[in-house]
Order: structure tokens, then sequence, then C-alpha cells
């Protein structure tokens, strides 16, 4: 099934007993990673924009053999595994990152959901979906509870922007704080549209290979 099947309607409930759960299906960071052995993480970009206060991330290390370096965040206290050849920066309020081409962004934030006027990851996946479909008409948005809490959206037709070759789709994936639901983790994955199903692979990994500390 493709993206779940497209999930399940725009808006639909979020199911409680949602099993689902995101699968690498087989892959590997090796299937998105260029062979340079990090050297890309030591490498500024001036073409990307940024805050005053955006810096290079710190690399922990490398695994060659796995295709992934491991990136610490540490304005938002994050961990995570990236394929080689990818570039990362971070500011006061997110992580950034971003394959070679630039086809494939990657933002995470930490999200305060009563800040955001949201009760839990529940209302504010929920809101943040209706909002931008608002909006942005043309642009799908579906969103799935999965088994292990977190919670799924898909926003497909994306419009491109400069650089951009075609539509994008883009994920959305919400953890919320263990034990205090009025605190969370956003990923937000973009890819272009031809390439959502390895998108959501990316995904998977990502996720497996994420330490937050809370």
């Amino acid at each position: 099934m493709f993206l779940f099947g497209a999930l399940a309607s725009a808006l639909a409930p979020f199911r409680a007993s949602a099993q689902e759960a995101l699968d690498p299906a087989g892959m590997t960071f090796r299937d998105f990673a260029l062979n340079d052995n990090g050297a890309s993480f030591s490498r500024g970009d001036p073409m990307i924009a940024g805050g005053p206060n955006q810096v290079s991330s710190r690399v922990l290390g490398i695994d060659a053999a796995n295709g992934s370096a491991r990136v610490q965040f540490a304005s938002i206290h994050v961990d995570i595994s990236l394929p080689l050849g990818w570039q990362a920066t971070e500011d006061w309020e997110r992580g950034v990152a971003y394959s070679s081409d630039k086809r494939f962004r990657l933002i995470i934030w930490r999200v305060d959901f009563a800040f955001e006027g949201a009760k839990d990851a529940e209302h504010y996946a929920a809101m943040k979906s209706g909002s931008i479909q608002a909006r942005r008409p043309t642009v799908q948005a579906r969103a799935r509870k999965l088994g292990d809490g977190t919670f799924l959206i898909v926003y497909e037709n994306v419009p491109k922007v400069q650089g951009d070759s075609e539509t994008r789709t883009v994920f959305d994936l919400l953890i919320q704080k263990p034990g205090n639901p009025k605190e969370g983790i956003l990923i937000t994955l973009g890819v272009p549209a031809s390439q959502a199903e390895r998108g959501l692979r990316l995904l998977a990994l990502l996720k497996q290979n994420m330490q937050i500390t809370w």
C-alpha cells in the first residue's frame, strides 16, 4: 500500500487503537547516502537561509558502513542519525538538515502545545492540518495516530518553491513527551512528490535512530 493506503480521509478522527507503525521496509541510510565519510557536515552553505544564531550542528560520529552520521542538535536536545552527504544546522529553536541536492529537507522542532493553543499532540495535529488546508485548498492533509502513540500527518500536493522541480509531499511526525501532554517534538520531512514512498521509509529510519533528552 502507498502511504498506508493514503492513510485515512482528510481530518478523519484518530483511531485510538491504531496498529500501524512506521517501517523502513528493509531500506537503510545507505539508500539515501553519499559515500563521503561525513565530509559534507563540515561544509557551510551560504545559499541556505537562517537566522543570525544559526550554526553547524555537532557530529558525534560517522558510521560509514551504515551510511550515516550521528548529529547532535544541542539547542533542542536531540541526537539523530542522518544519511552521509547531508548537511545539518540549527538555531535556538530547531534543527535543520537537508540532502546534497536539497530535495529532501528535514526540520525538528520543540513544541509547546499549550502555547500553540492546543491541549495535546492530537489536538495540535488536527489544528495544523485544518489550518494548512484552509490556507491552501489544493493541499490534501491526512492524519493518523500510530500504534506507538505518535501522530503522523501527510500533506500531499504541496506547492513547489524556488529550486524544486515538482510538487512536494510533507510528513509531520508528532511525538508527545512521556507523562506530559503539553510538550512534544515535531519532525517535518519534505520530499518530492515522486519520492513520497522513499520519504516515508526515511522517516521511519530517522525515528528509529533518534534520541530525545526531555
